[in-house]
């Protein structure tokens, strides 16, 4: 029988503490990517939000009667629509553009509602993440081609 080289017999021996070792360094590495994750899943449904409050902004100012009455209805509903998701914004703005309203009756006319929403990165989850990310949206609705406009 051939005598093997002493390192070769017990080399998985040596290998105490490592399974140890390199749990800590995997959760290490883990844990903020899966932070990070978690965050970028948030701002998309912060953004499904936004969009949605752009929605139903074009779609209430397309029903008034005026464009005074549309700036007012469709700034309503993005506000409403931004609390219902409880989404809070450090700075909100809430562009109603209505100068279609100008068109005469029987011409094709459309309200553009933008909504934007600044959101800290620490409410994504992360606590004391330091930034924010803004938040655009843009929807388009298209007024009764037909109805008496103001």
């Amino acid at each position: 029988m051939t005598r093997r080289p002493k390192w070769v017999v017990g080399w998985w021996r040596q290998d105490r503490g490592s399974y140890t070792l390199e749990t800590v360094i995997c959760v290490a590495v883990l844990i903020p990517f899966l932070g990070l994750l978690a965050a970028y899943g948030l701002a998309g449904i912060f953004d499904n939000s936004v969009e949605g409050a752009a929605s139903s902004a074009a779609r209430a100012a397309s029903q008034a009667a005026d464009a005074d009455i549309a700036q007012v209805r469709g700034r309503t509903a993005a506000e409403a629509a931004l609390r219902q998701d409880d989404r809070n914004c450090t700075s909100r703005s809430i562009r109603i553009d209505t100068s279609a309203f100008s068109a005469p009756p029987g011409q094709a006319a459309s309200v553009t509602a933008t909504v934007t929403c600044t959101i800290p990165l620490s409410q994504l989850t992360v606590p004391g993440l330091p930034g924010s990310k803004t938040l655009t949206a843009s929807a388009i609705s298209v007024v009764d081609q037909y109805a008496d406009r103001k």
